[in-house]
């Protein structure tokens, strides 16, 4: 039994109340996930890449990263410290060598991207929120997590969202029964998992997808025929979010969308204090149905 919620943002004036959105949003779903919390946040583009990593022992590893990357690149490298996490920017063509040069020192990348920051820890939908400054956070759309562990250890890693693919990221609720024999093939197919989390392999499936050239659309539908055991994704891109829940459909979902937004939910009470929602279409997302927004 886990929670989420997303938030997919038509109008621009809203964009500054994304962040404070998702954090009500998330902490309603606190007894749903005591154990560790995330949120994904799809902001303004950078001209680079923007790199989410995180550190158990930040007080060490961050001071002077920016300085060793630039040196390791011979490339510019920005950083902004945010508690156990830092954003980099740096150019995009540097992503596998600044990777290369983190996995070294022992330093986790959350996520990359042009729009995307990830950030997650153990801990309450509430403290993890105020930690990272999640209420200031503006952008177009975001997805969050708060999760109660069922098939790996409450750990940093194991929390949600699981990025696998540049703007990529992926939050779930339910089991896979099939994750290892997936986990085989996707390792094949150079997409292979870091955990033991089943819902990062769903995560590297949809990447897997996208990179074969499928659109958010068809590798969602791809998860209903591919993937075993009861399940609700969403999952966001840098232009796009979506829904899709297994043919049982047994976890809980309600959606709902007015001019200004589309949101999901995990129960209804997350989206009672949405600006407008006694006049949104509410609705239970269909078994077996994919549902995509794009911009």
């Amino acid at each position: 039994m886990c929670g989420i919620v997303g938030l997919f943002l038509k109008k621009e004036d809203l964009r500054p109340r994304l962040g404070d959105m998702l954090t009500d949003m998330l902490i309603t779903m606190t007894d749903r996930g005591p154990d560790s919390a995330g949120i994904a946040i799809y902001g303004d583009e950078t001209e680079g890449l923007k790199m989410t990593i995180q550190s158990d022992t930040p007080e060490a590893d961050f001071p002077g990263l920016d300085g060793g990357l630039e040196a390791a690149l011979g490339q510019r490298v920005g950083i902004e410290v945010i508690d156990t996490h830092a954003v980099l920017t740096l150019p995009e063509a540097a992503e596998a060598e600044a990777r290369a040069y983190l996995a070294a020192r022992g330093i986790r990348v959350m996520g990359a991207g042009r729009a995307m920051e990830i950030f997650k820890e153990v801990g309450l939908p509430r403290e993890v929120a105020d930690r990272f400054g999640i209420r200031a956070m503006g952008g177009s759309h975001g997805i969050g997590h708060t999760r109660m562990a069922t098939e790996s250890a409450v750990t940093t890693l194991g929390a949600h969202p699981f990025s696998t693919g540049d703007d990529q990221c992926l939050v779930h609720n339910g089991s896979l029964s099939n994750h290892n024999q997936m986990r085989r093939v996707l390792t094949e197919k150079g997409f292979a998992p870091q955990t033991e989390n089943d819902t990062e392999v769903a995560a590297c499936y949809i990447s897997s997808r996208l990179a074969e050239g499928a659109n958010l659309g068809e590798a969602l539908e791809g998860t209903l025929k591919d993937l075993d055991g009861f399940f609700t994704f969403v999952v966001g891109t840098k232009n796009g979010f979506g829904v899709v829940r297994d043919p049982i459909a047994c976890k809980p979902a309600v959606m709902a969308e007015t001019e200004d937004y589309v949101a999901f939910g995990s129960e209804y009470r997350a989206l009672a204090n949405l600006p407008g929602i006694e006049t949104a279409r509410v609705w239970e997302p269909e078994p077996a149905t994919v549902y995509f927004w794009e911009r």
